[in-house]
């Protein structure tokens, strides 16, 4: 549960902050459509993403863990097809976007309390 809650989050402020810092994403939408968006993302990521990671672990050891990113880069894509108020509209943008919530799937686990 805390391990959802904690990509729903990254979702949600990964999708915000690319928003803001990266030029060629933008976001039609209110506030509240943001969340809806970040809280799809931290869905797919929940359930999607350890499915593919298994199913592509060959390529995962092959690239050092660098397809990974490929996975998460992905998986916004599926998110903008979804919400098309969400543009992004070059692959860089995208990257930036995947490694901003790839980070903080990373960093949101070491604030939640342990059991």
């Amino acid at each position: 549960m805390k391990r959802l809650i904690s990509q729903i989050l990254a979702g949600i402020l990964g999708l915000y902050l690319a928003k803001k810092f990266i030029p060629d994403v933008q976001f039609s939408g209110n506030w509240q459509f943001l969340v809806l968006t970040g809280l799809v993302l931290g869905l797919i990521n929940f359930f999607i993403k350890p499915i593919l990671k298994i199913i592509t672990l060959p390529i995962r050891i092959f690239t050092f863990g660098l397809f990974s990113l490929v996975i998460n880069m992905g998986m916004i894509w599926i998110v903008t097809r979804f919400f098309p108020q969400l543009k992004i509209s070059t692959i860089f943008a995208l990257f930036l976007t995947s490694v901003i919530v790839w980070g903080l799937n990373l960093i949101f686990p070491l604030f939640l309390p342990k059991k």
